[in-house]
């Protein structure tokens, strides 16, 4: 076991192992012709009830036909003589036993956050993995939403923290430069093009807000903007580009060529500014139509053709997904010869596992709920092991201001972009609220809240003013000639106050917090654990008479001082992980 989850972890299991062996003596003891059952050993959340507690006594109540505060109350005696490790035991509630460790145990996490700096928060997998996180693939049809925003923050965290436990991570963009959608936007800049240039008209508002295409004419001029066409100002600022750069050269060009080329290249550019403004730059970026020309859809069709599970009807071409257990057919081809969205990404995961990846996993927006399954099951249908595939879904994110929700429609380009909130908000600001909620969430987005530039006020600036404070006090040590602590020589006696303590509990608590957000692919846990450390730490601090840290008390200011560098340390890590700056001044 790595020496940093010596704190928390390792006392736990100090404990879970005595305990046990508590509730193995007392079923001895009464004749019980039972197992040894597993008896939780969990921090309560409500510091007040102990450092851990443990339902043994309940899990016992019915094996032992005793009431549970009279088996609670006997594996307390059993384990009162652990007094190198417990301080008291007490009996709560139906038959709960809260324990409270020694104090000095406690002390020995901050010599181990002082010895390992940053390392403290690398908790190694048994096995490691090499691990595959697809994220964003936004179609390159327009600027990033908020939508996408939230799961590009989602998948960076989750690439951090799965680096974090020592597995080999690739980020990976699908960039969806094939199917119907490119192809309307290389017809939506075109017909913005001949609108431009006098060769067509604008459709009438009411045609564009039904989303129908209205091939008819104005003034003589044909309108021809296409069914579920982009209407974003974007597409116009293209359309002025090519104008500039050709004039009338283009007009006999058809949509899919030079008009979608250069819309795709142009809007692709912007987005991958966007998420280097978000800091994410990913490894790889896998073109979808590269599956269409190294011929891996009619690949992945053969192979299922050769396993039964396609038939025709109707002219398209089908997947027997109801012989893979899954509710109805879906098409694969359709009647036009053209695949569906199915059939390529069951191509993409296939290459996946081809590429040599243990773990997949998919970072995607609700939306995509129905048709993962069946990707799902029709890899596993072509051999490889499904379950390593797994799918991290988010849910939508809605842009509220002064309590009332901002309308937006994404086919009348109404919507705020992640470029036009960072320019509000910041970087820090924007990737903490994205990830401060769970994924399947709905999220909340409070302009209001997110924009407040009081510390005390805004969730992000809280976390990153706590650590400025530790750096602050750490100034102030250098310049008072203290200097930093010594790990080697380094003594967290004096710490005897009840919130000193208190802190200690939730530094050694960081570890196993990065093992469990990494585990569940959850990096909310990160952000809510970072507030609950700044909620201890801030108010520590803003009381200096009764935590004065520098003083003539040399023993106590330098033990105050490592608890410093210990919260600087972890906050430092924790932020890092969902992808914040650690300022050393606000």
């Amino acid at each position: 076991m790595k020496s940093g989850l010596a704190g928390a972890e390792m006392m736990k299991e100090r404990l879970q192992q005595k305990l046990e062996e508590a509730v193995a003596g007392l079923l001895r003891s009464t004749g019980a012709e039972t197992a040894v059952p597993e008896v939780a050993l969990e921090v309560p959340r409500n510091p007040e009830h102990g450092d851990f507690a443990s339902n043994a006594a309940l899990v016992l109540a019915r094996p032992l036909k005793r009431p549970p505060r009279a088996i609670a109350t006997e594996l307390a005696e059993r384990l009162r003589g652990e007094t190198e490790l417990l301080e008291d035991i007490e009996i709560a509630g139906p038959g709960f036993l809260n324990f409270r460790l020694r104090r000095d145990r406690w002390h020995g996490v901050l010599k181990q956050i002082l010895l390992e700096g940053p390392g403290f928060a690398s908790v190694p997998a048994e096995v490691p993995e090499r691990v595959q996180v697809e994220f964003v693939s936004a179609n390159p049809t327009g600027p990033l939403t908020l939508g996408h925003g939230r799961q590009a923050v989602l998948g960076d965290s989750i690439a951090r923290l799965l680096a974090a436990r020592g597995h080999e991570v690739t980020r990976e963009y699908y960039f969806n430069d094939g199917g119907r959608q490119m192809r309307v936007l290389g017809e939506s800049v075109k017909a913005r093009y001949l609108e431009l240039l006098g060769r067509a008209a604008p459709p009438p508002p009411e045609c564009l807000e039904e989303g129908g295409a209205w091939p008819g004419e104005i003034d003589g001029l044909p309108v021809i903007f296409p069914r579920d066409g982009y209407q974003g100002d974007y597409v116009r600022e293209i359309a002025e580009a090519l104008v500039a750069e050709y004039g009338e050269d283009l007009v006999d060009e058809a949509p899919d060529g030079r008009f979608r080329q250069v819309a795709q290249e142009r809007i692709f550019s912007e987005i991958r500014a966007t998420l280097e403004a978000l800091d994410i730059r990913f490894d790889v970026y896998f073109n979808e139509s590269d599956l269409y020309r190294e011929g891996k859809n009619d690949e992945v069709l053969a192979e299922l053709c050769e396993r039964g599970l396609v038939y025709e009807k109707d002219g398209a071409v089908w997947l027997r997904s109801t012989e893979l257990g899954l509710p109805r057919d879906r098409v694969l081809v359709k009647r036009t010869g053209e695949p569906t969205y199915l059939l390529p990404d069951i191509a993409y995961h296939r290459e996946k596992f081809r590429r040599g990846f243990e773990r997949i996993i998919d970072v995607q927006g609700a939306d995509h709920k129905e048709q993962f399954p069946y990707v799902v099951a029709a890899v596993g249908a072509l051999g490889f092991d499904a379950s390593r595939i797994e799918l991290v879904m988010h849910q939508f994110v809605t842009l509220t201001r002064g309590g009332q929700q901002v309308k937006q429609s994404t086919r009348r380009a109404t919507y705020v972009t992640v470029d036009e909130l960072l320019s509000r908000v910041g970087r820090d600001v924007f990737r903490f609220f994205m990830v401060q909620r769970k994924a399947d969430g709905h999220l909340d987005f409070d302009l209001d809240l997110a924009e407040e530039t009081d510390w005390k006020k805004n969730p992000a600036y809280y976390v990153q003013y706590a650590h400025a404070r530790a750096c602050s006090i750490e100034r102030r040590a250098r310049e008072a000639g203290l200097g930093l602590p010594d790990a080697g020589s380094f003594d967290a006696s004096p710490l005897r106050l009840p919130e000193e303590t208190q802190l200690l509990r939730k530094l050694a608590e960081f570890p196993d917090l990065v093992r469990r957000a990494a585990d569940s692919r959850e990096p909310h846990h990160v952000a809510y654990y970072l507030r609950e450390l700044a909620g201890q730490w801030n108010p520590y601090v803003q009381d200096g008479r009764r935590h004065r840290i520098l003083s003539d008390d040399r023993p106590l200011s330098l033990a105050r001082l490592g608890l410093a560098v210990a919260v600087r340390t972890v906050l430092a890590s924790g932020l890092a992980l969902i992808g914040l700056s650690a300022p050393e001044r606000m």
